[in-house]
């Protein structure tokens, strides 16, 4: 490890420990949260998702930053990208259970189940949450961010690719699908999205984005992978 990823881990520490450690920290953090979902929501995955981001970049070519990489430019569009998620968690944490309770006519237990404890019917109702999200939702959310990535690369990362049209179609038509397919759909949903998911659902509901954000990390990790791939 270089002197450059302990700084970057004890920044990392810096920022997420108050929120862990301090109640103070924690109170705001959740009185923000129920007030200002959407904007939290921007925040936190403007911030977090970007910042795993910049590690697949560092898995990739040894360094946090290089010319053209538009670390603004990603910043806002995963701050969009967030409020986004933060919607159909709430369209999906919500409406999934009230759907199993309907289907298996059992009077509101699934709905009930996902407020309160740890139990098999929390769990099972999390599953069919994570499920349903990452086998609809997933899939559009994915490649809307890969058209978006590349867009933000042909600008050379400057913030006129905000503004600028993005070519869907010839993105679209140049974009690898052995990759996009065999690596990002096949894979890392069934065998990464849904499980992580299914534990996000599982949390308390102040906690749910907030976890889903961290997971952006993961993506970045995730990202440097099927980037190896080609």
């Amino acid at each position: 490890m270089k002197r450059e990823d302990w700084w970057v881990i004890i920044g990392a520490c810096i920022v997420l420990c108050p929120f862990f450690l301090i109640g103070e920290v924690q109170a705001f953090y959740f009185n923000a949260n129920a007030r200002m979902p959407i904007l939290t929501g921007f925040v936190k995955f403007a911030l977090l998702s970007t910042f795993g981001e910049v590690i697949a970049l560092r898995l990739r070519t040894g360094h946090y930053y290089e010319k053209g990489f538009g670390l603004w430019p990603r910043m806002i569009v995963w701050g969009f990208l967030g409020a986004w998620i933060v919607m159909a968690m709430r369209v999906f944490g919500k409406g999934v259970p009230v759907l199993c309770d309907g289907i298996f006519e059992t009077g509101g237990r699934v709905a009930a189940a996902m407020q309160g404890d740890l139990s098999w019917t929390k769990f099972g109702g999390a599953f069919a949450i994570s499920l349903l999200q990452n086998t609809s939702f997933a899939p559009v959310f994915m490649l809307l961010h890969k058209v978006s990535d590349t867009h933000i690369l042909a600008q050379g990362g400057r913030l006129k690719a905000l503004v600028t049209p993005i070519p869907f179609s010839h993105i679209l038509a140049n974009l690898n699908w052995e990759v996009q397919w065999n690596f990002v759909f096949k894979k890392t949903i069934p065998f990464f999205w849904i499980p992580a998911h299914t534990v996000t659902f599982m949390l308390p509901a102040q906690w749910q984005v907030l976890f889903a954000a961290l997971l952006g990390v993961v993506l970045g990790i995730l990202l440097a992978v099927s980037a190896n791939k080609k």
